[in-house]
């Protein structure tokens, strides 16, 4: 039998095995789901929306092209990827997964960047965001702010790490003709009017535009993350995550891990929210569960992987590359927050946290937000379903 058959019999026997499992445990993964379903709802929703609106409103009125003039000098030599890749590393970095993902695809439809390009960028630009590794991480699965320090830059400089090796990727011969020289600002502005003057969309369109897509690209994150949390679930309960952890086993005791964080790391390899707080739930050295924590928050399991993926295929830019660089920059996390932990991270006694404390202010404003992001994700999905009924009168009627 060919090599496409089995594939496809692997595919089918897969996709069989989960439907007859999720009919064997309906009650866990309803369960499951819920979970993924809160953790969209309550965290990546409210956190993502803003961005990803304000990118598509940058773009649209040229900021990216204002932007991308004063980058180059900088983007160029180090990543060899246009100036315009700045602006997808800031809100990659701002935004989170897959932020990264659907800019990159955004420049390349639009042809700002090759399909080389494109590779190395998102290979670099898909991280968490601040708000996910102090919030939901550090304080609320570890419940100690100061963690996220390590996370952070465990996390951050293990993504520059990968951007600088991810520059060899491609064509050697590849040899850019731009300049690499600072713009005046005429100049850089008048990139920026030429872009805004030719999307002629009216300022209500763009924004309803904007809207619109981000929404759609936020409810297929969440259908990741409901399935891949269901997924995760169901490996348990039919005992393939106990299987796969005895493999993990070794691989801890070679390099001088707890052999508690196997589960934990099977379960992160597949989302890694669920990971992260298994990993705070051992019973093990706090330094040690930063340098996990770090390997999963930057490996940023398959449900993250599959996001970014589905948003990279219906272009030519490959999705291997992008799992390569996952890889990397897991590791280069990892030994990151080994190497730093004892110099970065302050224990909680050493704080006197106060109103003026930075720590303390970290912990108040995710609190603060977590109050009302529930409320932030409902009342943009009452907008969306507004503007998509609106759309689909107006569609008609043109019809």
């Amino acid at each position: 039998m060919s090599f496409q058959k089995w594939h496809s019999l692997l595919l089918a026997t897969a996709a069989t095995v989960l439907a007859v499992s999720l009919m064997l445990f309906p009650q866990q993964s309803l369960e499951a789901s819920l979970r993924g379903l809160s953790i969209w709802w309550d965290v990546v929703f409210p956190s993502l929306l803003p961005f990803f609106i304000i990118s598509e409103l940058l773009i649209a009125f040229g900021v990216v092209s204002f932007i991308g003039a004063y980058m180059e000098p900088l983007m160029r030599p180090l990543f060899r990827v246009p100036g315009t890749g700045g602006f997808v590393w800031a809100m990659g970095l701002a935004s989170g997964y897959p932020a990264g993902a659907k800019l990159t695809t955004r420049l390349w439809e639009d042809g700002r960047i090759s399909t080389i390009e494109a590779e190395r960028l998102v290979s670099f630009t898909n991280s968490s965001n601040p708000l996910f590794i102090f919030g939901a991480i550090a304080i609320g699965f570890f419940h100690d702010p100061a963690l996220g320090i390590v996370l952070a830059a465990a996390h951050y400089g293990g993504n520059i790490i990968v951007g600088l090796i991810m520059r060899f990727h491609g064509t050697q011969t590849e040899q850019s003709t731009k300049k690499k020289s600072f713009p005046s600002l005429a100049k850089a502005f008048h990139l920026l009017h030429e872009e805004r003057i030719k999307d002629e969309r009216p300022i209500g369109k763009k924004l309803g535009d904007a809207v619109h897509s981000s929404v759609q690209t936020l409810l297929m994150i969440g259908g990741f993350i409901i399935l891949f949390s269901v997924l995760n679930e169901v490996l348990s309960l039919l005992r393939f995550t106990e299987i796969f952890a005895a493999f993990i086993h070794v691989l801890l005791a070679m390099i001088g891990l707890s052999s508690d964080f196997g589960i934990p790391i099977v379960s992160g390899l597949f989302e890694m929210t669920l990971g992260s707080q298994l990993v705070s739930l051992t019973d093990t050295p706090l330094k040690q569960q930063a340098i996990v924590t770090s390997f999963l928050l930057a490996f940023a399991g398959l449900s993250a992987q599959a996001q970014a993926a589905s948003l990279l295929a219906p272009t030519a830019i490959r999705f291997l590359p992008f799992f390569v660089a996952r890889i990397m920059q897991g590791f280069f996390a990892a030994c990151i927050a080994a190497v730093t932990f004892d110099w970065l991270y302050q224990p909680k006694s050493a704080h006197v946290f106060t109103g003026a404390d930075p720590l303390y202010m970290i912990e108040h404003s995710v609190h603060q937000f977590f109050a009302v992001a529930p409320f932030i994700t409902l009342i943009t999905l009452i907008v969306f379903i507004f503007l998509r009924h609106r759309r689909l009168i107006h569609q008609r009627v043109d019809g």
